[in-house]
């Protein structure tokens, strides 16, 4: 029996998979479709439609296509931003250039009263929205009415309570909206009527049935890591198919201090799982000797890492398939995941690096979900705390904590600085306050003193932020006690450092990592 859904149409914007991500949190099941494939409205089990925004103008027809048939369909649609502008342009609404255009925070003031902004709004009928947009609905479809404005959008919220259409110029999917997540509450229950279907156990058996139904009886590689996502997609890909898993674990040399011992320690003694360890770490110094462009250091990380899986894979009898922890925030910043139009930020080393020759097919379980679903589903699968609680580690490891070119002297140091800071949060007891910290070192060395005598040694940069879901996230706020006690200790402890610096950037208009 199918899950009853609500249907999330991607018109290519960044933020479609957040829109997605609420649906389930709130407890009822979402999927995302192009807004170019096909949908088969003979199904009983849709709910709703959302249609996202976008990069693009609803006037821009050769490259926007738009079903029309979504219009007939008697179920509830949320047009967001782009997805609003469509909305009212297909129903016979206007959609022109704003003369201003509207990013970041912006107030939303009241007119009417609306199933959709039930309780959204404050008691003075105001709420602060996240605006990103450059068009502007200029005038509503028939029967459509006016729910909300902003002093750049009149028609910022409308409404055809009749049909149960809905349209919004903001985006209540990302955090910055005070109360968007009431907002999609209240449309998916209140609006749509749905029920809860959806938790991590119903994700687990979701994800294990796709999994044996895609592997078979073949065997499966899986390129470890240690980290959060390599980890629950090793054990619930153990869990499914059993002995038919062997773990890979390639020391590249760019892992935190003492990581590969830790790694080995989890999954051979107290998971169980077969594990081959492979120490490629000269092989990778190697190939990233002369490189300072950050994307050929990802694309070299990622085709080294492709190779030795393919040349161990021959080792394994029936190897057919290499297991990857890919994220959803992953694939977002490299390539749109349903064909939509949509902008490239950079490429990780487990998408954008992989050749196109590869010989193992690839399972990526959780690549349609973020970090804070894949630690839920980990809990389910019951591994340890320590494991789930780890911060996030980029694929690349500490090249691209590195700016520029890489030799071990970097590497090295890079290391204890992090080892210190990663420390001292555990000694202060903020650790788990914050998403993800890390030491860098810059391509770049200042003049110092130090006991009378000149230096002319590297910056290290820190970064702690927090975030919800990695998508959006702010720095960390440490007190100067933390502050000096870190700086003091690297700067005392590790030969080669001479200046500690703290990145207070917000993303956006920044990336969590340098590169």
């Amino acid at each position: 029996m199918s899950l009853k859904k609500i249907i999330i149409i991607d018109f290519g914007s960044q933020f479609t998979q957040l829109i997605a991500r609420r649906v389930r949190e709130l407890g009822v099941y979402s999927e995302i479709i192009s807004h170019k494939k096909k949908i088969n409205f003979k199904s009983k089990d849709i709910l709703g439609f959302i249609l996202s925004g976008g990069p693009l103008n609803v006037y821009q027809t050769k490259k926007v296509s738009f079903d029309e048939k979504i219009l007939n369909q008697g179920v509830p649609i949320l047009g967001i931003c782009f997805g609003h502008q469509i909305i009212s342009k297909e129903l016979g609404g206007k959609v022109k250039q704003s003369k201003y255009r509207e990013f970041g925070l912006a107030k939303l003031i009241k007119i009417r009263n609306s199933p959709l902004t039930n309780n959204f709004f404050s008691k003075n009928g105001y709420s602060k929205v996240w605006m990103s947009h450059s068009d502007q609905v200029t005038k509503v479809p028939k029967n459509f009415n006016v729910v909300a404005s902003t002093n750049n959008s009149k028609y910022c919220v409308i409404q055809n309570n009749i049909k149960k259409f809905y349209g919004i110029q903001f985006h209540p999917e990302v955090t910055h909206t005070k109360n968007g997540k009431k907002l999609i509450k209240n449309f998916i229950f209140n609006i749509c009527k749905s029920k809860k279907n959806w938790s991590p156990k119903k994700q687990k058996d979701k994800i294990i049935k796709e999994i044996r139904e895609q592997v078979g009886s073949s065997k499966v590689i899986c390129a470890l890591s240690g980290g959060v996502d390599s980890s629950v997609v090793a054990k619930i890909i153990h869990n499914a198919i059993g002995k038919n898993l062997t773990c890979i674990f390639v020391n590249t040399g760019l892992l935190r201090k003492n990581e590969e011992t830790q790694v080995i320690e989890t999954f051979k003694k107290r998971l169980k799982i077969k594990l081959i360890y492979i120490n490629a770490k000269d092989k990778f110094i190697k190939k990233l000797k002369n490189i300072s462009d950050p994307e050929k250091k990802r694309k070299a990380i990622g085709n080294l890492f492709i190779k030795i899986f393919e040349k161990y894979s021959k080792k394994i009898y029936k190897a057919k398939f290499l297991a990857q922890g890919t994220l959803y925030p992953d694939l977002i910043e490299s390539k749109s995941v349903t064909g939509s139009q949509t902008s490239k930020i950079k490429s990780h080393h487990n998408v954008g690096g992989l050749p196109k020759q590869m010989k193992l097919k690839l399972v990526e379980p959780v690549k349609y979900l973020f970090k804070d679903e894949v630690r839920k589903l980990g809990k389910e699968l019951k591994l340890n705390n320590e494991i789930l609680n780890r911060h996030p580690f980029p694929g690349p490891g500490l090249a691209i904590r590195i700016p520029g070119e890489i030799d071990d002297y970097k590497i090295n140091i890079l290391k204890e600085a992090d080892d210190i800071f990663i420390k001292s949060l555990f000694k202060y007891k903020i650790y788990h306050k914050i998403w993800q910290a890390y030491a860098a070192l810059l391509p770049v060395k200042t003049v110092g003193v130090m006991g009378d005598n000149r230096t002319y040694e590297y910056i290290c940069l820190l970064r702690a932020i927090t975030s919800e879901d990695g998508m959006t996230a702010d720095f960390f706020n440490f007190k100067k006690d933390f502050m000096q006690d870190v700086s003091n200790k690297i700067i005392n402890n590790i030969k080669g450092i001479n200046r500690v610096v703290y990145d207070i950037t917000s993303k956006p208009p920044s990336t969590i990592e340098l590169e």
